[in-house]
């Protein structure tokens, strides 16, 4: 007996734009001629796609974290600070990220599952005092450097015939979507789904809502912490390295088509949406289109997808309505 793969609702329309926007890519710069194109492509997309993955943990259990883009510029001015340039400092430090990067996630879902404080306020308050932490430590202008051992996942790769580089952000990101791809289809992770759809019936059947919910803003901090690591190798030591992230990667889950308030969507079509938000800004590019669009095109998504979704949410309910109607019809014409 064989078993058929089977995508999940609001996975193949993300794929299909993906798909068209790749091909689209191939006719717009000569770059996506080879694998190579494609790879730079993928090693440009993984910090986005990582953090996307933490993100739709998040979503889908019923929450938000605006944090995850401040986040990733703490981590990285940290580690140019604590490293300084010492490559013996890589390892520890590389390990006090992700300590850090977990720790907030935890005190983001302990206030909002314990204190029952809304998430957007929760996250949106540690935005703030990240960003606020930031620059009080480094006065707008970091300081230290970060290793040649540190920066070797972000910009560095192996050959491989036939395609060239390989980044190794991009092994990394394959090795972390195969264990979100595993861990969502455990228990813990379609209750993870269960509690964003109806929280009540989890909570009558056993489930640790708060543990659960809490467990979705740890993996959302520890992918920011990797996150920073891929963006630090690649883009260097600034301020401003985690700008707008948090948008964009909201933006990346609901072109997706998780479904925001929870309870339904693919953790893979959550990256395919990360890749195709990043193909789409590289295509604008080739041709030309000014950069300042990208904020407008992000608003554009974010509301006709959240309308796409609430339409067929509406018309499912409308069928369901209709159906118990018509059961109930059938089971009084049957008595009579």
């Amino acid at each position: 007996m064989t078993r058929r793969l089977k995508l999940t609702e609001g996975t193949l329309p993300v794929l299909v734009v993906l798909a068209i926007l790749l091909v689209a890519l191939a006719f717009a710069g000569p770059a996506y001629n080879e694998p190579a194109g494609y790879l730079a492509l993928l090693k440009r997309a993984a910090p986005l796609m990582i953090l996307a993955i933490g993100q739709y943990f998040v979503i889908v259990s019923g929450g938000f974290d605006l944090s995850v883009g401040s986040l990733v510029t703490a981590e990285v001015v940290i580690a140019a600070r604590l490293i300084d340039g010492e490559e013996g400092a890589t390892a520890w430090v590389l390990l006090f990220m992700l300590g850090f990067g977990a720790l907030v996630g935890l005190v983001n879902g302990l206030i909002t599952t314990r204190l029952l404080v809304p998430s957007f306020i929760v996250t949106l308050g540690m935005l703030l005092v990240l960003d606020g932490a930031v620059f009080l430590w480094t006065g707008g202008a970091p300081r230290g450097a970060l290793s040649d051992a540190f920066r070797t996942v972000g910009r560095s790769g192996f050959e491989v015939p036939l395609l060239g580089q390989v980044p190794w952000s991009v092994v990394l990101l394959a090795v972390i979507v195969v264990a979100a791809v595993f861990f969502m289809r455990g228990g813990t992770g379609r209750t993870l789904v269960a509690v964003g759809d109806n929280e009540t019936a989890v909570r009558l059947g056993g489930g640790r809502v708060e543990r659960l919910r809490t467990l979705a803003f740890v993996l959302s901090g520890l992918s920011a912490a990797v996150a920073a690591v891929l963006l630090g190798g690649f883009a260097g030591v600034s301020a401003q390295v985690g700008d707008g992230l948090e948008f964009r990667v909201i933006t990346a889950v609901v072109l997706g088509g998780v479904l925001l308030g929870g309870g339904r969507g693919s953790v893979v079509a959550a990256m395919a949406g990360a890749l195709t938000l990043e193909a789409l800004f590289s295509l604008l590019n080739l041709l030309g289109v000014s950069g300042g669009l990208e904020s407008a095109v992000q608003g554009v998504i974010i509301i006709a997808a959240v309308a796409y979704a609430s339409a067929g949410s509406n018309l499912f309910r409308h069928k369901a309505v209709n159906q118990e109607k018509k059961n109930v019809k059938e089971e009084t014409a049957a008595q009579q």
